[in-house]
């Protein structure tokens, strides 16, 4: 299981300190969440916040981009150190072309499947995909409660994938009273605002706790 803490619940003043110390703290990604106000109804950071922490951090930046025109801003991602970039099959560009474009600057691409759409809409998609985001609540607030149906929809995804090398990720409401469940339906990716950054004891033992959770490989 890897564990992507997710950024929008940083302190946007301390972003570069919060890189350092989450890596230090045993994270494998860091989850950037971008909101444009229309995809979804929140504002968040782009690009650049993002690449001014680049340097401060060896870590795989994910960019989960929540935006109506994704293709249009991929450049910018890219070049501001994304590694895995990933936008919602639900925006307005075609996610093929937005896949393609991807693979073609040098990302891993991927896509993001909202609470309400079916999971085979992302079927014929998969022989492009290194990774689908799962979303366990409605994108565009951190915070919000788990969605139950999420595990269903992880396991149909997993089964779909088949022996492809694709991860899933799920991204929203994830705590450690549903983290096994997940897992154990297909899930290897597990983004995590509030739980772990806003921990009262730390981010080190927040990701811990997520990983003491995960099933053994021999259940």
């Amino acid at each position: 299981m890897l564990v992507a803490p997710s950024m929008l619940v940083a302190d946007f003043a301390r972003l570069g300190e919060d890189c350092r110390a989450l890596e230090e703290a045993g994270a494998d990604w860091l989850h950037w969440d971008v909101m444009d106000g229309h995809f979804v109804p929140n504002l968040t950071h782009g690009a650049l916040p993002m690449a001014a922490c680049r340097e401060e951090t060896s870590l795989i930046f994910n960019a989960h981009l929540m935006i109506s025109e994704p293709l249009r801003y991929l450049d910018e991602f890219v070049e501001g150190g994304a590694e895995i970039i990933a936008a919602h099959i639900e925006a307005e560009d075609d996610a093929r072309e937005f896949l393609e474009a991807v693979r073609e600057a040098g990302g891993r691409p991927g896509l993001a499947i909202n609470p309400d759409t079916p999971a085979d809409q992302i079927e014929q998609l998969l022989p492009l995909l290194e990774m689908i985001t799962v979303m366990g609540v409605f994108p565009g607030f951190a915070g919000q409660e788990f969605i139950e149906d999420t595990v269903k929809k992880v396991a149909q995804i997993r089964s779909m994938i088949g022996d492809r090398g694709v991860h899933i990720q799920v991204d929203g409401g994830v705590d450690t009273g549903n983290i096994e469940r997940l897992c154990r339906a297909g899930a290897d990716v597990i983004v995590s605002g509030s739980f772990v950054l806003q921990h009262p004891e730390g981010y080190a033992t927040a990701i811990e706790q997520l990983r003491a959770l995960e099933p053994d490989s021999g259940d």
